[in-house]
């Protein structure tokens, strides 16, 4: 098996891949019921939270959707806070439904900062949410400033609309005690489980906007997600094989510990950034904003990024992940994100250094 070093899909432990393979259950039956009650109440502690949680059968874009269509009504103006491309993609969500997006961009590989979201605010006050990425994996960068940007925006009485898909289950992410009204998660980052399965929570303060939202929607209704909850279903069929994976590796986190989790990808980026500088490489994100969960790295010059690539896959066993947009050709990405160890991140270090003698640097 190649060793996986992209932010996502991540790698799924062999015992979760296994539990997919049960039987299929009646999803209209009490089986299910039990199943989705028992996923809910322990995704939720992940979430930290007491606020309803949606567990829906989509990819992270579609909960980021569904935050956008329960919340954002056409001629809405909101602000969107980006560093990279997951938070641009929250402008094209905002205009998809007619919002009105303002877009407050800060340069690749920075973070946002909390004053400048309120400077936004203050210069708009018909601003009614603030949309923003915790854990932005085309730049490596972490948003530090999660808590305090949520302050702002309810200092300004906004709305705040988190995609922390990349970030939820791998950092911490205390919903309730930062006050966060909608927070987007996604099964095929840290939860170590195949693509399918999105997270979305819901506040009762963003629960009042749902009610206002003039935005039509039909399979991303949060409403008609609590109200099948409520009675042990979903309202559409679901990824039933996909929950069955979740189940199991729900027990894997609560065997580890949640703290335990936040401080092994900790030390695993560690582990990551300094082994990248000892190559003599250089790392993309300011100093003091780096993700735990990926790695983004500046190609070294006389080296092409698609070499860089093809060569650890093709002839080291190891997939790394390239730039997007801009950053094509620019910055390559080792992931470290969920399903991670210390073999892992070692293995894909003597990979990269490899890969870089066998093309002629080192």
């Amino acid at each position: 098996m190649p060793n996986l070093r992209i932010p996502g899909p991540t790698p799924v432990p062999s015992e979760v891949a296994q539990a997919g393979t049960a039987e299929m259950i009646n999803h209209r039956g009490p089986e299910f019921a039990v199943l989705l009650e028992r996923i809910t109440d322990r995704a939720k502690r992940v979430y930290q939270t007491d606020d309803f949680l949606a567990v829906l059968s989509a990819s992270g874009t579609g909960g980021m959707e569904a935050a956008v269509s329960n919340h954002i009504s056409p001629g809405d103006h909101v602000l969107v806070v980006t560093v990279g491309v997951f938070g641009e993609r929250f402008t094209q969500l905002v205009q998809a439904y007619g919002g009105e997006p303002t877009e407050l961009s800060f340069e690749y590989g920075t973070a946002a900062d909390a004053n400048r979201v309120d400077k936004a605010l203050a210069a708009d006050p018909d601003i009614r949410a603030v949309l923003f990425t915790h854990n932005e994996t085309s730049t490596g960068v972490a948003n530090v400033q999660l808590k305090e940007i949520a302050e702002a925006a309810h200092g300004r009485d906004k709305l705040i609309i988190v995609d922390a898909i990349s970030s939820l289950s791998s950092l911490p992410v205390p919903v309730d005690e930062y006050d966060l009204d909608v927070v987007v998660s996604g099964s095929q980052k840290g939860w170590m489980v195949p693509p399918g399965i999105a997270f979305v929570s819901v506040s009762d303060r963003a629960w009042e906007a749902a009610e206002r939202c003039t935005t039509p929607r039909f399979y991303f209704d949060l409403k008609r997600a609590k109200e099948s909850q409520e009675t042990g279903q979903t309202p559409w069929t679901p990824a039933v094989s996909v929950l069955f994976q979740l189940d199991h590796a729900l027990d894997m986190m609560f065997e580890e510990g949640l703290e335990q989790i936040y401080d092994r990808h900790r030390r695993l980026a560690r582990r990551v950034r300094d082994g990248v500088r000892a190559l003599g490489l250089d790392l993309f994100a300011a100093e003091g904003v780096e993700s735990d969960t990926v790695t983004a790295i500046k190609v070294p010059e006389g080296i092409e990024a698609r070499a860089l690539l093809s060569t650890a896959r093709e002839q080291f066993d190891t997939v790394f992940a390239g730039g997007q947009r801009t950053l094509n050709g620019k910055i390559f990405r080792f992931g470290h994100l969920g399903y991670v160890t210390d073999e892992h991140v070692d293995d894909g270090l003597k990979a990269l250094e490899s890969t870089l003698k066998q093309l002629g640097r080192g």
